[in-house]
């Protein structure tokens, strides 16, 4: 065994077994027990073998482990989050030996090819990104330029391969359902859009592909590597849901200053189960009860999500209907008005502006906030899902993994009606 070079890299469980035994038997000096009791301890919060989504805390720590100065681990940081560094080689502010190290043991940047990049007329781009176990998955970015001139870039980032939820009107929950997303998944898209913008995101929506509360861990991590690591403000960040029992109260505990959204769709319990098949298991009320908890619980307003589809749930009376519903359960909301954007193989159809107007002008007679989203990248298949359908109708990989997929959508349901 090499002597103190082979401690030195050693795994910090074995430096840990060398100090026990070395105090037990009264072996070394003062001095070399006490280098030994400073090796760092491991960080829970370790992704071992992937460096996206580390803190720069986290890789202090990791080059501490490989024997580095702790100041590589702020580069490594610099490389990985400001120059989007996509390889363990192209790390090249840092010693060759220590790459060659981490290459070695395993670890990885965790950023994956673009495999399709559409940009539409007004902007928007949608990207593909393939996964290293070969599914594909969805991010789009949407430039808007104030009147002063300045530019605000939205990142619209997926937290699930698919959807279970299979909402009616959406071309994601048409597309199947594979797997979560970890949390290294969801930072890379926003990573991505930037390179292809050259410049920052300044806003973040996770209201891509998947429902964001049955991935909760995992996007409650990539939120705070955003806010933390990449620097995008927790109040530029909207975290969406169609309601999922249980994980409003739970998102609460965590007191975020970003906005939560939740897809109503519908301004009564029948309609919305039309419209919205989850909504059987998590009633209208249940649901209105939770968004009042969370405004009282953080302080923080929630955002409704209403998508307008034409002679469904877009005449004026729906509208009274939905503002009667928000007055009798408090005030502090605000409702989001979204034009459905037109997918194949789809019964709605996009309601007339007149329609759209006449709704929220309804909405706005009963003091109720409202806002209408402007359509963006329809000829880019900017609607969620619309895009990997075209280029990935079944998951790439063999039958064994459809079957796999298939089990996990039912246990993720299954996880949402018990909870």
């Amino acid at each position: 065994m090499r002597p103190m070079a082979a401690l030195r890299h050693a795994p910090i469980a074995r430096a840990a077994q060398f100090r026990a035994l070395a105090v037990s038997c009264g072996i070394g000096s003062r001095e070399t027990a006490a280098k030994v009791a400073a090796v760092p301890p491991v960080s829970k919060k370790m992704a071992p073998g992937v460096l996206i989504g580390m803190s720069e805390s986290d890789l202090q720590q990791l080059a501490l482990e490989f024997g580095q100065d702790k100041y590589r681990g702020k580069q490594l940081h610099q490389l990985l989050y400001k120059r989007k560094i996509k390889e363990i080689q192209d790390l090249s502010q840092v010693p060759l030996a220590f790459r060659n190290e981490l290459q070695e043991a395993g670890w990885r940047v965790g950023r994956s090819p673009v495999y399709k990049e559409v940009t539409a007329a007004d902007g928007t781009v949608k990207l593909l990104l393939k996964l290293e176990d070969n599914r594909l998955v969805e991010t789009v970015g949407i430039p808007v330029e104030d009147a002063k001139g300045s530019v605000r870039l939205t990142a619209c980032v997926s937290s699930q391969v698919g959807c279970p939820l299979r909402c009616s009107f959406c071309a994601t929950g048409k597309g199947g359902f594979a797997r979560n997303l970890k949390s290294h998944e969801i930072v890379e898209q926003v990573l991505a859009l930037e390179e292809i913008f050259k410049r920052r995101v300044t806003n973040v929506v996770f209201m891509g592909m998947g429902e964001p509360m049955l991935n909760l861990k995992e996007v409650l991590e990539a939120h705070r590597c955003l806010n933390k690591d990449i620097q995008i403000g927790q109040r530029m960040i909207t975290i969406s849901t169609v309601g999922v029992p249980n994980t409003i109260k739970r998102l609460a505990s965590h007191k975020l200053q970003s906005t939560l959204a939740v897809s109503l769709h519908a301004p009564n319990q029948k309609l919305r189960e039309q419209i919205v098949p989850s909504a059987k298991s998590y009633p209208l009320d249940a649901i209105m009860n939770d968004c009042k908890q969370y405004l009282l619980e953080t302080s923080r307003r929630v955002s409704f999500e209403y998508t307008l589809l034409a002679g469904v749930n877009d005449t004026v009376d729906h509208a009274i209907e939905l503002a009667e519903l928000l007055h009798k359960w408090g005030p502090g909301y605000h409702v989001n008005l979204i034009p459905f954007n037109p997918i194949d193989g789809s019964e709605y159809k996009r309601p007339y502006r007149k329609a759209v107007l006449a709704f929220s002008a309804a909405l706005e007679s009963r003091k109720v906030t409202v806002s209408v989203r402007q359509t963006r990248g329809l000829d880019a298949s900017a609607a969620c899902g619309q895009l990997r359908n075209e280029f990935q109708k079944v998951p790439l990989l063999g039958d064994a993994n459809i079957e796999e997929s298939e089990q996990v959508e039912e246990s993720e349901l299954e996880m949402a009606v018990s909870s």
